[in-house]
């Protein structure tokens, strides 16, 4: 299977709105939202931008969208391999660029897309003592011991690793995810061992598979800035 691609930003519409990466109001719009981007974020290899909108309306603080595509991402202490977004309309005060004073934006908007992590990444992620009880849910709930040390990726299973004191190696469990509740939630093959990790509103998971040797989740979200 082949990950899903956000959809591609709506055509331009009657007023003009579209494509137009010439403008010197977009150029400066997008240097200003690659900077905001990247201090959300703790890591960001590569990051790029697409902005959708006209001169005429960004003068007047309306952005018809972004798409932004960035890889070797790390986010609240997840390390995300790609991520694939695209927002609705923006607020943008454009005085606070001329006053070089960075992007503001107005109001809340909603961002659908798409994230994948890697098995190596996942681990590294929930290593971490931000994520460390999610880790230990999992491995207590569906493998029986913890702490749990490491995940792997098998054809569309994710594997859980987890080693108790006691143990004298390593014991594994294949598992299979989906997105329930807005949420995820880790099964066993059989079904009997389920596991929810809830992901509370403004985020909401509508998809959540193993692909190409990564872990997807596609949703939507509300930013608030």
């Amino acid at each position: 299977m082949t990950q899903s691609p956000p959809p591609p930003p709506p055509p331009a519409g009657p007023d003009g709105t579209g494509p137009d990466q010439g403008g010197p109001l977009l150029h400066l719009l997008s240097a200003a939202l690659q900077l905001w981007l990247r201090q959300q974020c703790q890591r960001v290899e590569t990051l790029e931008i697409q902005l959708r909108g006209s001169a005429g309306a960004l003068l007047r603080g309306r952005l018809a969208g972004v798409q932004v595509k960035a890889r070797g991402v790390t986010y609240q202490n997840l390390d995300l391999e790609l991520v694939e977004l695209v927002s609705g309309p923006l607020q943008v005060q454009m005085g606070h660029l001329w006053r070089g004073q960075g992007v503001q934006l107005q109001q809340s908007f909603r961002v659908s897309g798409l994230v994948s992590l890697t098995a190596a990444g996942l681990s590294r992620s929930f290593a971490q003592p931000r994520w460390r009880a999610i880790a230990d849910q999992l491995a207590e709930e569906l493998v029986g011991i913890t702490p749990l040390v490491g995940l792997q990726v098998r054809g569309e299973r994710l594997v859980l690793v987890a080693q108790g004191v006691a143990e004298p190696r390593p014991v594994e469990l294949e598992t299979t995810l989906r997105s329930c509740e807005g949420g995820v939630e880790v099964a066993s093959l059989d079904g009997s061992l389920r596991s929810l990790l809830p992901f509370e509103p403004p985020l909401r998971l509508q998809r959540v598979a193993v692909e190409a040797g990564m872990v997807v989740l596609e949703g939507e979200a509300t930013v608030i800035p």
